[in-house]
């Protein structure tokens, strides 16, 4: 599945709840399957700056892809960064780089979030775009 397949796909997904409270319930239940960061990667170098909660992302590549894993201290960041992981991971680091994303603004997630955590999804997005040029680069 492409980034582009994976972001429509969340928007229908999303598009599913009428209430943002049932949009936050589903975004809480994809935390539950977020592939977790081993302990040893929980270090101060792989923590989110710009993040109110404490999240942590690690990336690796695997073959030609990059395979994210992360974890946070909170329910609704832990979905978050889920859903982060579930466009990005398993695609190449060109791909990484270039996509374009849009469906954080379709699902009008930034406009329900507090400006903090607004924040923090931006570091979100800016780290895993630093770890596909930071692979590029290595190639």
């Amino acid at each position: 599945m492409t980034i582009q397949e994976s972001q429509e796909e969340i928007v229908e997904e999303f598009a599913l709840f009428d209430e943002w409270m049932d949009k936050y319930e589903h975004i809480i239940e994809l935390g539950k399957d977020l592939p977790i960061i081993k302990e040893q990667h929980k270090t101060e170098e792989n923590l989110i700056k710009g993040c109110q909660s404490r999240v942590w992302l690690y990336a690796e590549m695997k073959g030609e892809n990059i395979i994210y894993t992360a974890n946070s201290d909170a329910i609704i960041t832990k979905g978050i960064i889920a859903l982060m992981i579930r466009v990005f991971s398993n695609h190449t680091p060109k791909e990484i780089a270039q996509s374009d994303l849009f469906f954080i603004d379709q699902i009008g997630l930034k406009e329900h979030l507090s400006p903090t955590r607004s924040n923090g999804l931006v570091s979100m997005v800016k780290q895993i775009k630093m770890y596909s040029i930071a692979f590029q680069a290595k190639a």
